[in-house]
């Protein structure tokens, strides 16, 4: 068994796709609009078919996202080494986002920084 992929909704589907794109290497899929609901969806494909799906829907309601609470509270990405998380993490710095912790070697031994992307969602970089 295996998760297939991981859901979210988002304000600004459109930015936050570019963002997945520009800085992780993801790959879209088409825009999926249903026009009885308004639902608007991308399917995001990372390397080694892991797939994050962004959505969309008018009304939604966008709840302050407190670092401390219960359910998912970050995405992790693997970058492949200490350097690529530097590298990354200083040029999401120079976008603009920003920077929770890191570069650091956390207590557990992982290598990783943490970072506010769209919509103040917490992204973990890991080597």
């Amino acid at each position: 068994m295996r998760i297939d992929h991981i859901a979210m909704y988002v304000n600004d589907l459109e930015s936050c796709k570019q963002f997945f794109i520009k800085f992780f290497n993801a790959k879209s899929n088409e825009l999926y609009y249903n026009s009885k609901t308004g639902l608007k969806t991308y399917f995001l494909t990372f390397d080694h078919g892991t797939r994050l799906e962004i959505m969309s829907k008018p009304n939604m309601t966008d709840e302050n996202k407190e670092l401390l609470r219960t359910g998912f509270t970050h995405l992790a990405f693997s970058v492949g080494s200490k350097e690529k998380v530097d590298i990354l993490t200083k040029q999401l710095n120079e976008a603009g986002y920003s920077i929770l912790s890191g570069p650091r070697t956390t207590g557990d031994g992982y290598y990783e920084s943490c970072i506010l992307g769209p919509e103040n969602n917490q992204i973990e970089i890991t080597e």
